[in-house]
């Protein structure tokens, strides 16, 4: 497994550079987690209707070729994209989708946060609040998009859209769920630590 932490970098870029690695990859080329944050932007998912995306001003609009509808990406928030291939790993998507979920809550959980998935709206909730979400894509039997934890940001422009399609959802961060006198975390903490969730739950390899 080969971990790349990128900054921040830009949407279009990193997202052509998802689908140049999976569409050249082979059996040998090697699983990579991606952490890194983008500057603020909106994205459709391959299901994303036009009607939730309310009024997006001056942030760019992406439509991406991940599942699900749209959401937002902006600075203090981490992304993990997961180019996995799922036949090595004898995974199907779903498995991909719990696996995530599990980590982010396990995550949470660290910080003292109960949170839990929802299997009517992909993703990961502290109570009715979206705190992480999630979309895929899988080509060629390998991974790759992945998910969106909320750490320390400016929430303001998830009130500009239907957050996953779903009108007036409410949206949330780690640092405003935290218990009182709790000390918040450093991004990079929270980076490091819902890597090693992710990569303590996949599966091996059944062969290089």
């Amino acid at each position: 497994m080969q971990i790349r932490r990128l900054g921040e970098v830009d949407y279009l870029d990193t997202w052509r550079a998802m689908q140049t690695f999976t569409d050249q990859r082979d059996e040998h080329s090697e699983d990579q987690l991606w952490l890194l944050q983008h500057a603020a932007v909106f994205t459709q998912g391959q299901a994303g209707k036009p009607e939730h995306l309310l009024v997006p001003g001056a942030i760019p609009v992406v439509q991406a070729d991940r599942g699900g509808q749209v959401t937002y990406h902006g600075p203090g928030q981490w992304v993990v994209y997961l180019l996995l291939d799922l036949r090595r790993r004898g995974m199907g998507v779903r498995a991909l989708v719990d696996l995530i979920e599990e980590s982010v809550v396990a995550l949470l959980g660290e910080y003292q946060v109960a949170a839990a998935p929802r299997r009517d709206a992909p993703g990961v909730y502290v109570g009715e609040a979206k705190i992480a979400s999630l979309g895929l894509r899988v080509r060629r039997g390998c991974s790759y998009h992945g998910l969106a934890l909320n750490v320390d940001m400016d929430l303001e422009p998830f009130s500009r859209i239907n957050p996953c399609g779903y009108q007036g959802m409410a949206v949330t961060c780690l640092r405003d769920c935290l218990p009182p006198g709790f000390a918040a975390p450093t991004m990079e903490a929270v980076g490091e630590a819902l890597l090693q969730q992710l990569q303590a739950r996949l599966p091996a390899p059944v062969s290089a």
